[in-house]
C-alpha cells in the first residue's frame, strides 16, 4: 500500500504534529509529470543565451573599484591571483549548480533543489529569501543607474524634468522617476518573451564586456610601452602577505555571485543536460578571465599603493594622459548596471512560479501567458514591487535592513573594510545632496568631471552584494548539501496524488505478492517429500557459504548505509558552522574558541572520511534526468564548498542576519498559515521509487 505524507517516514508519531510538512519532499518532474498546458514555459534558451544571462547578471559596476580597493588593502600586484582563488571557489558552487540543472531541470533554482533533496521547511526558507535578495537587488540597482545616467551627460540637472530626482519635503524623501521608468522597461521586456529579453541583455552585456576589452587592450598597450611601473617594486609581488591575498579572495568573491541567475531558467532550456552546465561554466569563465586581465592590466599601469581607491581605472588611464577613457569606462559601468538590473529581475518571477506550482504560494503567481509563455503575472508583480522600492528608496535605505545603524559614515570610511568604506561613499553619493561640501563625514566637492564623477557609478556595486547575498550564499550551501544528499541519500520514495490511490494500490499489492513467493511465476516452491538429490544420501560440504554467512555480519547493509550517511551529512553541517563560527569570533574565549574549532575540524575530517569510505548510493544512475553533468570529487568539493559558503554567511555579521532574521520570521508566518496547508503534497501519497514507472503504466495518467 502508498503511505500517506503523514506517515512516510519511520518513528513520526502524532506528537510531530505540524512539523512533519517541514521534511515532505517532491519528485523530480519527469516525462510521466508534464504539467498542463498553461503551466508550461517555452523552451527557447541555448548556450548563448545562456552565457549572456550568465556574465550579464556576474559583472556589475563593482569590478572597477575592486581592483583599486583590494589591490590597495590587501593584495597588491597579486590581485589576480586573488581573483582566481575566488573563481576556483565560486566555481565549487557553479559544479554543483551544473548537476542539479541538469538532473532537475524545472524553474525555481536552489529552492526547486532544496525542496526535492532536503525538504519542504527548507526550501521555503531558501525561496523566501531569495524574494527578498532579488527585490532589494533590482530596486537598489535601478536606483544607482539614473545619477550615473545624469552625470555621464554632463551633470546632476541634466536629465529632464521627469526624469530626475526629486525632494519631496512633506514625506522628506527623495524620489527617483528614472529608476522606476527604467524597471518597468525591464519588466516589459521581461513580459515580451524570454528569448526576446535575453536578446537585449546580451546587447547590453555586450557594451560592458566591450569597455572591458578596451580597458584590456589600451592598458595593455600603455603597460608594455612604460615598462610595467606596477611590478617593479622593491616590496615584491606579495606585499601584505599570502594572507593578504587570500582576504582580497574573499572580498572579490561576491563578484562572481549572479551565474546561479542561469540555474532559474532551466525549464526554459532546449536541451537542460547539455545546454547548462556548458552556460554556467562558459559564464563563469569568462567573468574570471575578463577580471584577471583588467586587474593585470591596472595593477601594473600604477603601484598599488598609488592607486586610487575611488577611481582606480580611470584614473590609471588619466595618469598616462588618457582623461577621455573615463568616458568609455562610464558607458560600460552603466551598461554593466543595466544588465545586472535584468539579470536581478529575471529569477524572481520562476521562483514566485515554482513555489506557487507547489501551493506554497497563491495560484496567482503560477500562471503563464499562452502567447509568450512567460510568468507575465509575477513578473508584474515583480516590477511593480522592486519600481515601487526604486522610486521612493534611496541605496542607503533599501540596504539599511541589513546594514548597522550605529555605523556612521566617519566610522565606516576610516574603516580598513574597503567593502565598508565603498559602501559608505556609495550611500552619500546616491543620496541628494551628493554635491554638498562642508559635511562632518565627507566632501564631494573633487566631483567636477565624468572622471571624477565616474567614482559614482564604481561605488555602488562594491556595496550591493554584500547586503544582500544572504539569499545567494544560502542557496549555495544548499545546493552543496543537497548534491551529497543526492549521492548518498536520495529520496527512496516519491509523491503521488491520492487520486491514484487505485493504482498504487494494484501496483503495491503485485510486489508484496512477488516478494511473499505467491506469484507462481517467480515462486521457487519444491516438493518436500522427495529428496533433493534422489535417494542417494549424500554430505555436502560448503564452506563459500559458511564464509559468506560469516562476513554478513561485517557487510554494511543499504539501510545502516543510509542511516550512517543521512548521520554524517547533518554532522558535516554541524562542523562546518561550528569552525567557522568559531574561527571568525575573536571575541570567544580562548579555550572554548580552540575547543570549538577542534570539535568543528574533527566532524568534519571525519565526515569527510567517512563519505569517502561507504559507496555512494546506486539510485544515483536513475535520479531525476539522467545523461547530464556529474559533479566531479565527491564528496570533498560540496564540503569545500559548504565550508567556504558559510564561513561567507558568518562573516555577514550579526547586525546583517538580525535584519534578514525579520524578513525570515515573516516568511514563517506566511507559510504557517498558508503555505503548509495548500502545499501540493498535503495529502500526497509515498510509495518506493521502484515502483513508480509501473504505477504511471498502470493508471495511464499525468500528474498535473
Amino acid at each position: 500500500m502508498g503511505v500517506l505524507v503523514d506517515s512516510q517516514k519511520e518513528g513520526f508519531g502524532s506528537s510531530w504534529g505540524g512539523l512533519k510538512s517541514l521534511v515532505r519532499r517532491k519528485q523530480v518532474d519527469s516525462a510521466h509529470s508534464k504539467r498542463s498546458g498553461h503551466h508550461q514555459l517555452a523552451k527557447e534558451l541555448t548556450v548563448p543565451h545562456l552565457i549572456a544571462i550568465g556574465v550579464g547578471s556576474t559583472i556589475g559596476a563593482g569590478v572597477y573599484i575592486l581592483v583599486g580597493t583590494v589591490a590597495r588593502e590587501h593584495s597588491g600586484p597579486a590581485l589576480a591571483i586573488s581573483f582566481l582563488i575566488a573563481g576556483i571557489a565560486a566555481a565549487l558552487s557553479a559544479f554543483c549548480y551544473a548537476e542539479l540543472a541538469s538532473r532537475c531541470p524545472s524553474a525555481g533554482s536552489a529552492y526547486h533543489y532544496s525542496y526535492i533533496c532536503v525538504g519542504e521547511g527548507v526550501a521555503w526558507l531558501i525561496g523566501w529569501a531569495l524574494i527578498l535578495e532579488y527585490t532589494i537587488g533590482g530596486a537598489a540597482v535601478a536606483r544607482g543607474i539614473s545619477p550615473n545616467l545624469a552625470l555621464l551627460f554632463g551633470g546632476e540637472d541634466s536629465l529632464p524634468i521627469f526624469l530626475s530626482r526629486q525632494y519631496i519635503p512633506g514625506l522628506d524623501v527623495v524620489v527617483d522617476p528614472c529608476a522606476a521608468i527604467l524597471v518597468f522597461i525591464v519588466t516589459g521586456l521581461l513580459c515580451v518573451g524570454i528569448k526576446e529579453s535575453t536578446f537585449a541583455q546580451g546587447i547590453v552585456t555586450t557594451a560592458n564586456v566591450c569597455a572591458m576589452i578596451f580597458v584590456i587592450v589600451a592598458g595593455g598597450y600603455l603597460g608594455y610601452n612604460t615598462g610595467w611601473a606596477g611590478y617593479k617594486l622593491p616590496t615584491g609581488y606579495f606585499p601584505f602577505g599570502v594572507d593578504g591575498m587570500l582576504a582580497g579572495s574573499a572580498t572579490v568573491f561576491f563578484a562572481y555571485i549572479g551565474f546561479d541567475s542561469v540555474a532559474s531558467t532551466a525549464e526554459e532550456v532546449k536541451n537542460p543536460q547539455r545546454d547548462l552546465p556548458l552556460g554556467i561554466a562558459t559564464a563563469l569563465s569568462i567573468c574570471c578571465g575578463l577580471y584577471m586581465l583588467v586587474s593585470i592590466v591596472i595593477v601594473g599601469l600604477v603601484p598599488y599603493y598609488a592607486m586610487d581607491p575611488d577611481t582606480p581605472i580611470s584614473s590609471a588611464f588619466a595618469s598616462h594622459g588618457m582623461q577621455w577613457a573615463a568616458y568609455i569606462i562610464t558607458i560600460g559601468a552603466v551598461t554593466a548596471l543595466c544588465s545586472t538590473l535584468m539579470g536581478s529581475l529575471l529569477p524572481q518571477p520562476r521562483i514566485l512560479l515554482a513555489m506557487a506550482r507547489d501551493g506554497l504560494l497563491p495560484s496567482f503567481f503560477s500562471d503563464v501567458n499562452k502567447s509568450s509563455q512567460v510568468p507575465i503575472k509575477s513578473t508584474l508583480a515583480t516590477g511593480l514591487v522592486a519600481a515601487t522600492l526604486s522610486f521612493f528608496m534611496d541605496v542607503s535605505q533599501l540596504a539599511g535592513m541589513v546594514m548597522h545603524e550605529s555605523d556612521t559614515y566617519l566610522d565606516i570610511v576610516n574603516s580598513k573594510d574597503p567593502s565598508k568604506k565603498a559602501f559608505a561613499l556609495s550611500q552619500r553619493l546616491m543620496s541628494h545632496d551628493f554635491h554638498e561640501s562642508g559635511s562632518s563625514c565627507l566632501s564631494f566637492n573633487f566631483i567636477k568631471s565624468p572622471l571624477d564623477a565616474y567614482a559614482n557609478t564604481e561605488f555602488l556595486k562594491v556595496a550591493f552584494p554584500l547586503q544582500v547575498s544572504v539569499g545567494t550564499l544560502l542557496a549555495f550551501t544548499m545546493v552543496a548539501i543537497s548534491v551529497l544528499i543526492l549521492r548518498y541519500v536520495p529520496p527512496d520514495e516519491v509523491p503521488f496524488p491520492s487520486s491514484l490511490q487505485e493504482s498504487i494500490d494494484s501496483v503495491t499489492l503485485r510486489y508484496s505478492e512477488r516478494i511473499s513467493g505467491k506469484n507462481p511465476e517467480t515462486s521457487t516452491f519444491v516438493d518436500s517429500s522427495q529428496p533433493l538429490l534422489g535417494n542417494k544420501n549424500v554430505v555436502v560440504d560448503c564452506p563459500i557459504i559458511e564464509k559468506q554467512e560469516a562476513q554478513a555480519y561485517w557487510t554494511l547493509t543499504e539501510q545502516n548505509r543510509r542511516k550512517i550517511a543521512g548521520w554524517t551529512i547533518m554532522l558535516l553541517c554541524v562542523g562546518a558552522f561550528g569552525l567557522t563560527f568559531a574561527a571568525s569570533n575573536v571575541w570567544i574565549p580562548s579555550l572554548i574558541r580552540l575547543t570549538c574549532c577542534g570539535v568543528g575540524g574533527v566532524l568534519l575530517l571525519s565526515g569527510l572520511i567517512v563519505l569517502t569510505c561507504i559507496d555512494q548510493d546506486d539510485a544515483r544512475h536513475n535520479f531525476g534526468h539522467t545523461g547530464g553533468f556529474i559533479c566531479p570529487f565527491v564528496p570533498l568539493l560540496p564540503i569545500v564548498c559548504i565550508l567556504i559558503n558559510v564561513y561567507l554567511l558568518i562573516n555577514l555579521g550579526a547586525a546583517t542576519w538580525a535584519r534578514v532574521s525579520v524578513w525570515l520570521l515573516i516568511g514563517v508566518v506566511v507559510y504557517v498559515f498558508y503555505g503548509r496547508s495548500h502545499s501540493s503534497l498535503l495529502d500526497a501519497v509515498y510509495v518506493p521509487a521502484a515502483h513508480a514507472d509501473e504505477i504511471y503504466r498502470s493508471s495511464g495518467d499525468s500528474l498535473a
